[in-house]
């Protein structure tokens, strides 16, 4: 690799140059003020493929198109598909950046831009590692393909039609999306200095309940004590899920949950992390959750409940005794692997429908759900990459979940049925979504080194 090293250490300045035309880019897929700018961001990444002579293509969608490109098939080698996105968050408010949010400014080692880690700065590491191979050696170890969307900060419409089969009628999407292991690097390290494997997320199921009382708001004098109350019945109902111990009170809840392997819960132990210094951080003055896991374990690895909002009654200053018509909530599960969406609102329906008092009717709408996910940490691919990282950053890494979902991790399991890993070049204090998103150039050409050596041990897989 050492010839592969040279060339990225003398293109460091090019390489960064790249990234902060690709950054200058006002690709904010949500605004349609903007389509010209992310359908300008869309051809630039796909003519940075061509000029490195993959077979690349723009699959247009109702709204932005997907960019697909993949290097000449090889023999008996693995196959890797690299995910990401070109269109970023807006920048507002724009009165709290310290740089024009789309003229990439360098302080402090970090390059500052909406999209410098969310996910342009992240993506293209991986093009540039792909460019130092073919430049240097002449061909790529492995096969990879890229498929980079346009429309993952508003939803994904593109990509879920595109996996449906809608938008490409020339070869189908399972053939043409095939590989042996998938790439994201769209997320962050452990800590400065610490990179990560992220190789487990969870899934979840969003809920809204509605209850309806009386036709119309009555006077809690004349009517209270007659009637069941909306408001009251919301509350009973919320407090049932969960009992004293944190623990989820619908039957066979816990029924599927997949546990922590000894190996899982030893590599949480090593991990330098302090519930103090977690509970300072957040400005809480205890933490709590289901009794008998750590906080990593509760926050990554566990189901919770979460209520998100609720309403009913009179909200405005002073008093109104009002009995209330109507009371409702929002709500979600985090799931974690092995744990059935489908399976999940069934059980809860049921328990709903069991408890909720008489005198109120209910309304539950669910959304479809998505399984958490868990690569196994005896993977050919896990070791590849742990092997890679500590060669790119001088250091091993440290494997950890989220406990958030990606939901094109699920969709990439569905088709084209490959697992993903999650190799972030960020840190968790990079402002993505924020004012003043930044990114550790160090980290870029670190990750950039990484994605080299990351093809390279990939090729030495076997699990195919």
């Amino acid at each position: 690799m050492t010839e592969i090293d040279f060339y990225i250490q003398k293109n460091q300045d090019r390489f960064e140059a790249d990234l902060f035309d690709w950054l200058r880019i006002p690709s904010i897929g949500t605004n349609s003020d903007y389509n010209v700018h992310t359908r300008a961001a869309a051809d630039w990444i796909a003519n940075q493929f061509r000029k490195l002579g993959l077979e690349t293509e723009l699959i247009e969608s109702a709204g932005h198109p997907l960019v697909f490109a993949q290097s000449e098939p090889l023999t008996d080698s693995p196959v890797v598909l690299i995910y990401g996105h070109y269109d970023v968050q807006p920048p507002d408010p724009l009165e709290l950046w310290e740089s024009p949010p789309f003229e990439p400014t360098v302080r402090n080692g970090n390059v500052y831009a909406r999209g410098a880690t969310d996910d342009k700065g992240q993506m293209i590491t991986h093009l540039f590692a792909v460019e130092s191979y073919l430049k240097t050696i002449g061909e790529l170890p492995v096969q990879v393909k890229f498929l980079i969307e346009g429309e993952e900060e508003s939803g994904g419409a593109g990509l879920k039609a595109f996996l449906r089969g809608e938008l490409d009628d020339d070869i189908s999407v399972q053939e043409k999306l095939s590989a042996d292991i998938a790439v994201i690097s769209d997320c962050s390290q452990f800590a400065p200095g610490q990179p990560a494997i992220t190789h487990g997320l969870r899934g979840m199921v969003y809920c809204e309940l509605q209850l309806q009382g009386p036709k119309t708001d009555l006077h809690s004098g004349k009517f209270g004590g007659t009637i069941t109350n909306p408001a009251n019945a919301l509350s009973q109902i919320l407090d049932s899920l969960v009992d004293q111990n944190g623990r989820i009170r619908i039957p066979d809840f816990y029924g599927d949950v997949l546990e922590l392997t000894d190996t899982e819960r030893s590599q949480l132990n090593l991990l330098d992390f302090s519930d103090e210094e977690f509970r300072s951080s957040i400005r809480v003055n205890e933490l709590s959750g289901e009794h008998g896991y750590s906080t990593l374990e509760r926050r990554w690895c566990r189901p919770t409940f979460d209520i998100h909002g609720i309403w009913s009654g009179y909200q405005e200053a002073g008093a109104k005794t009002v009995l209330p018509a109507n009371a409702g909530a929002k709500f979600s599960f985090r799931l974690v692997p092995n744990q059935d969406p489908a399976k999940i609102k069934t059980c809860l329906e049921a328990w709903i429908r069991q408890n909720c008092p008489n005198g109120v009717s209910f309304d539950l709408s669910m959304s479809d759900g998505a399984p958490g996910f868990v690569l196994p940490l005896e993977s050919d691919y896990i070791l590849a990459a742990s092997r890679a990282i500590q060669r790119g950053f001088g250091t091993k890494p440290v494997f950890i979940r989220s406990g958030g979902s990606i939901p094109v991790v699920n969709l990439l399991k569905k088709v084209p049925g490959v697992d993903t890993l999650l190799l972030g070049w960020g840190q968790d204090d990079d402002n993505l979504h924020s004012p003043n998103e930044k990114f550790s150039l160090a980290d870029f050409h670190k990750g950039i080194k990484t994605s080299c050596y990351l093809l390279d041990e990939f090729s030495r897989c076997i699990d195919r």
